[in-house]
């Protein structure tokens, strides 16, 4: 009984060592990084000059002027001494301060009777002499929040996302016909649409990262993304293997989630088209997107085409891939941030791409099967054709 005791006695100190051990260095780098901030490192020299960033994250016009959404992303406390609008100082309230700390915020009104359709320039200068500069292109009123507008978004994101996708997986039963290596050149097919989107889905993440806010670093921000996301899929991928999901339905499952990453994307575009007051834009958006995103619904059918899904699995799929176009829209119209939504493409390209390889594993194994090579003229073919339909259709968007 005493040997006992003295076992777990033995337990309890080697745990409380074990955790000793693991906090020891992190107390330290504690103690060292406050010793470095309140003692310094001893240079005495001064910066040649001072460091302000100021991002000017969204400008709103309304009746009265405009009001400016304001981020300091860099290291010091910033303060806006004037506002400028076309080269003449305004009068601006600021909300809460002008002074704005590091990753603080503050909402700038500047009452000016703005022409619709007009370019505008607006500068801020910091007490250091610092100039930030917004332009608006052409004015026009920011759309209010409401629920007319919230139900117009949504049926323009209805539009773009949901119906196309389910058009497209109206060729299912077409697709059915087909002999196991026109199955093949259909997956192949699939593989060419989904990498189009993987290479379109990065681009434009990039092209939002370039201008989020440098200290959030876009870029990486898309990378990093796409990479983590691209294993956190194949690692649910391998344990579903194990528990033995059927593999087709859950493929399709799988394209429809990362086509709804990307179609999320095409809705902050559309969204933010609108809200910029550029309404033809946006209208050329919505009917470029939808023939589009038809040959999408042929890349989510492709893997079902052994199996015999009902009419709720295409139901299903069809919202999962097109729904996130209506949240897209409400989030482009209403709270567009391009840091977020570098995010959104970023797990959206992993997400896809993730699906590129499992679909190119399916395909070599069928072709293991049936003796063939995975690399065959018809799968080739197949490929091609997917990347010239989804490049050609992307012609009509940009």
């Amino acid at each position: 009984m005493n040997t006992e005791f003295v076992t777990v006695k033995e337990k309890l100190n080697n745990s409380k060592r074990f955790w000793l051990w693991g906090l020891i260095p992190f107390v330290l780098l504690v103690i060292i990084i406050s010793l470095l901030s309140t003692l310094g490192t001893g240079i005495k020299d001064k910066s040649a000059a001072p460091i302000e960033v100021l991002d000017i994250q969204r400008i709103m016009m309304t009746e009265e002027g405009f009001t400016l959404k304001v981020l300091n992303t860099g290291p010091e406390t910033v303060t806006i001494a004037q506002v400028v609008v076309n080269d003449a100082f305004w009068n601006a309230d600021f909300h809460s301060s002008p002074t704005v700390g590091r990753f603080g915020e503050t909402e700038i009104t500047i009452p000016y009777g703005w022409v619709e359709g007009d370019p505008y320039t607006i500068v801020l200068i910091t007490t250091n002499g610092l100039l930030f500069t917004a332009e608006v292109p052409v004015a026009s009123m920011t759309p209010e929040l409401n629920t007319n507008r919230f139900l117009q978004y949504a049926l323009i994101g209805f539009y773009v996302g949901v119906v196309p996708v389910g058009l497209g997986l109206l060729w299912f039963p077409f697709m059915r016909r087909f002999s196991d290596r026109g199955i093949q050149a259909v997956l192949a097919l699939t593989v060419g649409l989904l990498i189009f989107l993987v290479i379109d889905t990065f681009q434009e993440g990039f092209e939002l990262a370039a201008a989020a806010p440098g200290i959030f670093q876009g870029t990486g921000l898309v990378w990093l993304a796409a990479l983590l996301s691209f294993l956190f899929l194949l690692a649910v991928d391998q344990s579903n293997d194990k528990i033995g999901f059927a593999s087709g339905k859950r493929v399709a499952y799988k394209i429809a989630g990362g086509i709804g990453l990307h179609n999320l994307g095409e809705g902050l575009a559309i969204g933010a088209a609108f809200a910029a007051g550029n309404a033809a834009l946006g209208t050329f958006l919505i009917i470029g997107f939808t023939l589009h995103n038809i040959t999408e619904g042929v890349g989510i059918a492709a893997p079902m085409l052994k199996d015999r899904p009902g009419p709720k699995t295409f139901l299903t799929l069809a919202v999962l891939a097109g729904g996130p176009a209506i949240l897209g829209t409400w989030i482009g119209g209403f709270l567009f941030n391009p840091t977020l939504s570098a995010l959104f493409f970023g797990i959206g390209a992993g997400a896809i791409l993730q699906v590129v390889y499992v679909i190119s594993k399916m395909i070599v194994r069928e072709a293991s099967k049936l003796g063939s090579p995975a690399v065959s003229w018809s799968n080739f073919a197949g490929l091609s054709l997917g990347v010239a339909i989804m490049y050609a259709t992307a012609i009509l968007v940009h």
